[in-house]
């Protein structure tokens, strides 16, 4: 996205209108995020989360419970409906995000029932479920600021494989990923929420742009920034293991402000496409690189609790994976049993790791049941 898109992708996040960006999409459509399947290990690994992003809208697009709700900030949002709204499921879910379905899905697996295992059903729980392989119930009780006590698989990679800290990195929009990421602080490449980086000019100049362009919340930046940033570290640094995770679309919702989640969700997959731009014109990537992508946590499936989600929520312990490129079987949609847990063993098993050397590790690698 050109700088001169700004303001105008800032200004949308607080109308019911959006002009669609089809022009910038039809061109990132033709270049594939999804890599050849490759018998060796992947030399790269791109870990992608939407937080809170339901499968209700991955798998089906537009809620037809929602679309004309009055408290989920729907009763003027005639233009979003008209850009969403289509007679199929399938319809559906490929315009709200057609990069993810018509590029990754087709070349990779959709897992569609994944089930989180620890109790809490929130945020930090979730994520770091996702980068240890396991629940920490006894010691990560839900989104208090506390440096991660397990050794995370970005830390494990890097060690294992001998990284510079620069070939392991961690883009997020919410700020407890300075918590989450790392269980020693500055192991690896992270910045998280309002952080600024002068790592790069590119970097340098979004962190500027962060602080005249803020959001609705002190601890959740643009997702624009974190997907710009991690174009940029991508292109510069060439990480081995990279970690971008977006955040905007589970505030909104929290908001009741499904006219601004439906956009953010559209934008998720712009930035899939910006990411898989990136990777797929550089050798480095190109043929070598898997991508996971997933959710930290459901939500409600009613009128009543769409917007939330927690321990006693139901469905907030349902959520999704899709897993694409190297060393991934083109499967599609698959109904298959996988937990979050798996995802840290999966990385460890793309990257050629035995995965049991990861001490305490509870997951196992996906792809001994795919297809």
């Amino acid at each position: 996205m050109p700088d001169a898109t700004i303001q105008s992708h800032m200004m949308s996040k607080r109308a019911d209108t959006e002009a669609p960006r089809s022009s910038r999409i039809a061109t990132w459509l033709i270049l594939l995020i999804t890599l050849p399947m490759a018998a060796q290990p992947a030399r790269n690994v791109i870990l992608i989360t939407a937080d809170g992003l339901r499968w209700q809208e991955l798998l089906g697009g537009i809620d037809a419970r929602l679309m004309n709700e009055k408290a989920a900030g729907m009763e003027r949002a005639q233009a979003i409906r008209d850009r969403y709204w289509r007679e199929t499921p399938e319809a559906r879910r490929e315009v709200l995000m057609p990069y993810f379905w018509k590029q990754i899905a087709p070349r990779g697996t959709v897992l569609t029932h994944v089930t989180v295992t620890n109790r809490y059903r929130v945020s930090y729980p979730g994520y770091s479920e996702i980068l240890t392989g396991r629940a920490q119930d006894d010691r990560i009780t839900g989104n208090i600021p506390l440096q991660n006590p397990t050794e995370t698989v970005l830390e494990f990679v890097r060690r294992k494989l001998n990284l510079t800290r620069n070939q392991v990195a961690l883009l997020g929009s919410w700020n407890h990923f300075r918590y989450i990421g790392e269980s020693k602080p500055g192991t690896i490449f992270l910045n998280a929420g309002y952080e600024s980086t002068d790592a790069t000019p590119r970097l340098s100049e979004l962190s500027r742009l962060q602080l005249r362009a803020l959001t609705p919340w002190a601890s959740v930046r643009h997702d624009y920034v974190t997907c710009e940033m991690a174009v940029d570290y991508l292109k510069v640094f060439k990480p081995r293991l990279l970690y971008v995770s977006l955040g905007e679309m589970d505030d909104w919702a929290h908001d009741r402000r499904y006219d601004q989640v439906l956009p953010t969700i559209t934008y998720f997959d712009e930035c899939l496409a910006a990411i898989g731009q990136q990777a797929n014109s550089m050798p480095e990537y190109r043929g070598t690189t898997a991508i996971i992508i997933t959710a930290d946590h459901g939500r409600g499936d009613t009128l009543e609790d769409w917007h939330g989600h927690g321990g006693k929520v139901a469905g907030a312990g349902r959520i999704w994976m899709a897993l694409a490129g190297a060393g991934i079987p083109a499967s599609g949609l698959s109904s298959r049993e996988a937990a979050q847990r798996d995802v840290a063993p999966t990385i460890l098993r793309l990257m050629g790791i035995d995965y049991r050397e990861y001490t305490g590790v509870l997951g196992k690698p996906i792809l001994e049941r795919v297809p």
